[in-house]
């Protein structure tokens, strides 16, 4: 078998990541060797491979559904926003430089169509079916021209192509019909059919109107797929909701201790790896919440300053609105605070960065015996050591070299009393540590919690992901599915005008 398919979408965050990740572990449960491609990914929720490469963490999600190591092949062109304007381009793992939206869609992205293909090649090559995953929707046609990660990658590769569905937005039939009539007849005939996904009801009220769709296209639609809570894992351009009260989805198990513990998430503009606090709020009796506003960390147990793919505008911001100064206060009052890479690097004394935002010397907030250079070299890393008695694995991404001066030893950063600073991403996916960490954290604020004995990330992930099967198993055509990924588009699909513009 050699087999492909590259699921597309409607719009943006109709699905494509989690649906993807759903094929690739109903595959490999059937004993398929599988492996998840995009070709192009624009997120600053990023990972770092084995071999230190880096790539956007929604394929290294999809490489955990397919039981595989992730690698720089399953998605050779990340772009990481520095603003509204620019992205730095990385490039098979390994960042090649800042470039404007104007200048990467004018020539840059069309010319790495072949290097796309080749890396899509190769993993068809070492698996029996390749999954890959689009970006927005098949259908812009003001970028069709330059495109390589919808359907110039279907196209240049032949791959059959699943378009998927929001229906809980609304005018999912529009947006099927409208998406196959916007492509060229080159396009259209590898748009085998639809997947609706999010679909809350009797089906068999929306199946009139898939009869009707299938009658005004074509193509059949290949299943419906519930709505389910709770299954927006690793997402890839931002929170699935407004950042103004945002609560990510904490375990249904009531706390082990009497007290449950709050932690507030400093909303930073451009932040990175927000998926850190993902094995927080997994722990029964963890609140999460994202704040923008200082009043709202009176209350919070512990403050997350994450990581920022902009450090020194995150610091302008947590200035202008009084959350620079409500986080002194509160280490000047022993009251925790962990600050994760960007965040890390904006509690030190002293920042100094022609690299990023080229803004020179700049004050960070002084909560941490820590000064920070911007260097050119990007580090990519996966760390592992010991903190608070426990092992801890991680990884690192980040342009900004800390030297330490004082404080206690923390992982790659250092502690001052109940504030906390590291580099490292993902540590408090070590479970050891993490209860460790909010034992302390607990202590300090005053609070009787105690951390869940059993609770694993590791386990949860992976109930999270047969979750994502099930749903491909149970309410898609998998007979129909299979055909499709093992031989590609029906032939004779119908072509719907009016077509791509000239």
């Amino acid at each position: 078998m050699n087999g492909g398919l590259l699921v597309a979408g409607t719009t943006s965050d109709a699905g494509k990541s989690v649906v993807t990740a759903g094929i690739c572990r109903w595959l490999v449960r059937q004993g398929v060797k599988v492996a998840p491609f995009k070709a192009q990914n624009m997120s600053l929720n990023s990972f770092v491979t084995r071999e230190g490469a880096e790539i956007g963490r929604a394929q290294a999600m999809q490489a955990q559904a397919c039981r595989v190591e992730p690698t720089a092949l399953m998605n050779p062109v990340l772009l990481k926003p520095g603003g509204e304007q620019s992205s730095q381009v990385v490039l098979l793992g390994r960042p090649v430089g800042e470039m404007s939206a104007r200048g990467y869609h004018g020539g840059r992205q069309q010319r790495l169509l072949g290097t796309v293909l080749d890396c899509l090649a190769e993993l068809r090559g070492t698996y029996d079916a390749v999954i890959c995953e689009g970006a927005g929707s098949p259908a812009e046609i003001n970028l069709r021209r330059t495109d390589i990660v919808n359907m110039g990658v279907a196209r240049g590769a032949r791959l059959p192509v699943l378009v998927v569905g929001d229906i809980d937005r609304g005018g999912v039939f529009a947006s099927f019909f409208g998406t196959v009539a916007l492509l060229a007849p080159e396009d259209q005939e590898l748009v085998a059919g639809f997947l609706v996904n999010k679909f809350r009801g009797d089906v068999s009220l929306l199946e009139p109107g898939l009869d009707m769709l299938q009658g005004l296209t074509g193509r059949r639609t290949y299943g419906v797929l519930p709505f389910r809570h709770g299954l927006g894992i690793d997402e890839e351009d931002g929170l699935r909701v407004s950042l103004r009260g945002a609560v990510r989805e904490s375990a249904v198990t009531p706390p082990a201790g009497e007290d449950v513990l709050r932690v507030a998430v400093c909303a930073v503009p451009l932040m990175s790896n927000f998926t850190d606090v993902d094995a927080l709020a997994a722990e029964p009796g963890v609140v999460v919440r994202f704040v923008d506003r200082p009043e709202e960390l009176a209350d919070a147990d512990l403050v997350v300053v994450p990581g920022t793919r902009g450090t020194v505008r995150a610091l302008a911001w947590l200035r202008e609105r009084g959350l620079a100064d409500a986080l002194a206060r509160r280490a000047a009052r022993g009251r925790p605070v962990l600050g994760i890479c960007g965040g890390f690097q904006i509690l030190g004394e002293h920042i100094e960065d022609e690299v990023e935002s080229r803004a020179g010397a700049v004050d960070g907030l002084g909560v941490l015996p820590v000064r920070v250079r911007f260097a050119r070299e990007k580090t990519l890393a996966r760390p592992s050591g010991e903190a608070l008695g426990e092992r801890v694995e991680g990884y690192e991404i980040h342009h900004g070299v800390a030297e330490v001066l004082g404080g206690e030893a923390f992982l790659d950063g250092c502690r001052v009393g109940s504030v906390w600073g590291t580099h490292w991403h993902g540590s408090l996916e070590s479970d050891g540590f993490r209860r460790a960490f909010l034992r302390e954290v607990a202590a300090a604020a005053g609070r009787r919690f105690v951390p869940a004995p059993a609770t694993s990330f590791a386990a949860l992930r992976e109930e999270q992901l047969d979750r994502l099967g099930d749903l491909i198993e149970q309410h898609a055509d998998t007979d129909a599915l299979w055909r499709l990924i093992e031989s590609g588009a029906p032939q004779g699909l119908p072509f719907i005008p009016p077509g791509a513009p000239a």
